[in-house]
Parts: C-alpha cells; sequence; structure tokens
C-alpha cells in the first residue's frame, strides 16, 4: 500500500497510446538508435519526470524510459529479486486486456530486471516470480553526469505465449491489434538507507487505488499498421 503520486500533467495524458511500426533491428533500438517515430508521453515530478516511448517490428515491441534524476541508486544484483523495494523503471502489458495473464519488468538504474506474470488478483492475488521473458535484451545507458538514465527493453513477441494459451491466441501481432498496459516508475530519494522517506511512485495512467496493480487503470496499447 502506497501513496500514489498524482501530478497535474496525469489528466493531460493521451487516453491511448500508438505504437508506431519500424524496420530498425533491435541491436539499433538498444543502442537509442531510430527513435525519432515513436509517441513520447512524460509524467511524474518534474525533478524526477519519465518519458516513455515503444516501437515495435514484426518479431517484437522494444520500449524504453528517460529517468531525470539525481542520485540513482540500486543494491539489488539478481534477476527477479525484490527490484519494487528499490528504484526501478517499469511496464505492465496485458494482451488479451482482461486483467489476467499480463506480464510485468522492472530495470534497476543498473539494468537489473524482474519478469513476472501476474494469473490474477482476485479473488486472490496469483503470481509467478519464476516466468521469465525467455530472449529478453535489456540495457541501461547512464547519462554524462551519472544522474538521467535511460533503460530500454526487447521483448519478443514469442515469449509473451508462455503466459497462457489466451495470450498464444493474440500471437502474432498485426496492425490493428490492441493491448492494455501501463507504465510506472518508483523513485526514492531518502536512498538505501531510508528507501520509504519521501518515495515517488508514479503511473503514467494513475491508479484510483494504492497500487500499480490496478487494471481498470491500463490503457489500449495500438500497434498502428506499417506504412508502405
Amino acid at each position: 500500500m502506497v501513496d500514489m503520486y498524482r501530478g497535474p500533467e496525469a489528466a493531460l495524458q493521451p487516453a491511448v497510446y500508438r505504437v508506431q511500426w519500424t524496420d530498425a533491428p533491435p541491436d539499433a533500438l538498444l543502442a537509442m538508435e531510430g527513435w525519432a517515430p515513436a509517441m513520447a508521453v512524460t509524467w511524474g515530478p518534474e525533478a524526477f519526470a519519465t518519458t516513455f516511448r515503444a516501437l515495435w517490428g514484426a518479431e517484437g515491441l522494444c520500449v524504453r524510459w528517460d529517468a531525470r534524476d539525481r542520485a540513482p541508486w540500486a543494491t539489488r544484483i539478481q534477476r527477479d529479486d525484490c527490484l519494487w523495494e528499490t528504484e526501478v523503471v517499469e511496464v505492465f502489458l496485458d494482451p488479451t486486456c482482461s486483467g489476467e495473464h499480463y506480464a510485468e519488468l522492472e530495470i534497476s538504474p543498473t539494468n537489473v530486471v524482474c519478469d513476472l506474470h501476474i494469473e490474477r488478483l482476485a479473488p486472490e492475488r496469483l503470481v509467478h516470480l519464476d516466468w521469465d521473458f525467455a530472449h529478453l535484451r535489456t540495457t541501461v545507458h547512464p547519462s554524462a553526469d551519472g544522474d538521467d538514465w535511460c533503460a530500454i527493453a526487447w521483448l519478443p513477441f514469442a515469449d509473451f505465449a508462455s503466459l497462457s494459451p489466451r495470450v498464444a491466441a493474440c500471437l502474432p501481432v498485426t496492425g490493428g491489434a490492441v493491448w492494455h498496459f501501463n507504465a510506472f516508475r518508483i523513485k526514492r530519494p531518502g536512498g538505501p538507507g531510508q528507501p520509504e522517506a519521501g518515495a515517488i511512485y508514479a503511473a503514467w495512467s494513475v491508479p484510483e487505488g494504492p497500487t500499480f496493480h490496478a487494471p481498470l487503470a491500463f490503457r489500449p496499447l495500438v500497434f498502428e499498421a506499417p506504412v508502405r
């Protein structure tokens, strides 16, 4: 249970995120190249604002966060450790638009990842921390001064099939397809010694309650058809 950041920019966010097609290979996108066509959305307090972008190609979805920061920190070094207790960027991706069988990905400022499968939230939460994107690729680009940072993840569509048969039925992705999603940032200015002091829990689409796991706050992720 957390106090969700609710800034004035929340009311200005678009109702739909439109993912543009790209012919750029994953290597280029991970190197911060070829992102000009991507739609950018920004949220959070000015000093710690986060900008999210996404592009898609025939084989997968690439997502990017640019995090404004002062003194980012990370203490976890193992994949699937409890990164949500530190500083992270996050995305939830719900291919069936049902609020069930969605994927969560978190990335720390040092490029440690946590990926999991949320099967359902009610009547009891059923989460599979042992689920992984089998072919996930991620990178983090720190700024020259070591503060601001950019995280990028390449998510092959084939990896989503293992979430459930219902998700597998949504593949392959074609132009016009719609998923649901949300994107997040956790900033903890108190550092490792006081991680809850002034902690900022910021969502692109702000949930009504005190948790990011709120499918009613997810918004459409529309895969725009390629222009040939």
